[in-house]
């Protein structure tokens, strides 16, 4: 009848499953990050933990770690500043204590893997191939390689995809690589840890960053240098994201100020296929969930019965220059 509008359909299921690859099919697209939700336990008296898609669990090393001298935290104009160290009890104490508990949850559990050489991240990864409860691998290669002086496997595309090689032929298990911001294009980084292996990327690790002690005589962290992350990283985040989606065909996980609803929509219109919450859960543990609830609510007031279509809606029709090319002075 003219100047009648049907009423909106009515959703009954919204489908938010997302397949990272090699059969790591999560059952929501919200993640918690590394570093941020402990290996899982520490929230379970708070937090439905099998309401998450995934637990990204705290950075696991072949040998315990005390981590860094104190301080080791302090808070930043929106966001905060870590040294952590990596402390965690090693690889073989993570799964002694905790594989048995993940094994009984639904939400899947990525190990975070860090490591100094390529030896010690097939060592690590070897020990956890198999093993009940690990559900993929999540590669921390923003670590110093022994081997080459100190230098970051992150930041140079031959070392990541050495790295990312080796613990390709060391497992089945679905391998995440988190990429680094910290260097002038990440592109070409990404290929190389693409064409290595790797089923998906998560982006981004945090920026380096110091404070200054309140005498003014030092650096404030014992460290010097820590990870700036939360809010004021989110930015930089969605360029790498925006890029990185851009060059390669594996899934893309974001990470980086996710506070909000609004965040995950941005990440996702820049092409990221889910994201990980990290320090916001500090100020409040419960967000993840509730964005797994609000991000279902969105879908459905849009009569979409999945999130898909809301990846990539902010891309090019064709990949863009990088924004190293000129940045602050585009002709």
């Amino acid at each position: 009848m003219s100047g009648v509008t049907s009423a909106p359909e009515i959703i009954a299921n919204v489908d938010l499953s997302v397949d990272l690859g090699r059969g790591l099919v999560l059952q929501n697209p919200i993640l918690v990050a590394s570093g941020t939700f402990g290996y899982g336990v520490e929230y379970g008296d708070v937090v439905d933990v099998d309401r998450l898609g995934a637990i990204c669990c705290k950075g696991t090393t072949l040998r315990p770690r005390i981590g860094n001298v104190t301080p080791r935290v302090t808070e930043t104009p929106a966001g905060m500043l870590n040294s952590i160290g990596l402390q965690n009890p090693g690889v073989d104490a993570v799964i002694e204590k905790y594989a048995g508990t993940w094994t009984g949850w639904r939400t899947a559990v990525i190990v975070n893997v860090a490591g100094e050489s390529v030896e010690d991240y097939v060592e690590v990864v070897r020990r956890l191939d198999g093993v009940p409860g690990v559900a993929g691998i999540e590669l921390n290669i923003s670590c110093p390689n022994v081997g080459k002086g100190g230098l970051q496997f992150a930041i140079d595309a031959d070392a990541a995809a050495g790295v990312t090689a080796a613990v390709r032929r060391a497992t089945d298990l679905p391998l995440l690589v988190k990429l680094s911001p910290n260097v002038a294009d990440v592109r070409p980084i990404a290929r190389a840890i693409e064409a290595a292996g790797a089923d998906a990327l998560t982006a981004i690790n945090t920026l380096s960053g110091i404070a200054v002690a309140p005498s003014r005589a030092k650096p404030l962290l014992g460290n010097i240098y820590g990870g700036l992350s939360g809010p004021a990283i989110k930015p930089v985040a969605l360029r790498i994201v925006y890029e990185v989606s851009q060059v390669v065909d594996i899934p893309v996980v974001a990470i980086g100020g996710v506070t909000e609803l609004a965040d995950v929509l941005d990440y996702l219109a820049v092409g990221a296929a889910a994201v990980q919450v990290g320090t916001a859960i500090f100020a409040d543990p419960t967000l993840p969930v509730r964005l797994v609830d609000e991000l279902e609510a969105e879908c459905r007031r849009r009569g979409l019965d999945s999130y898909a279509p809301l990846i990539g809606t902010a891309l090019p029709r064709k990949p863009g220059a990088p924004s190293s090319k000129g940045v602050e002075y585009r002709p």
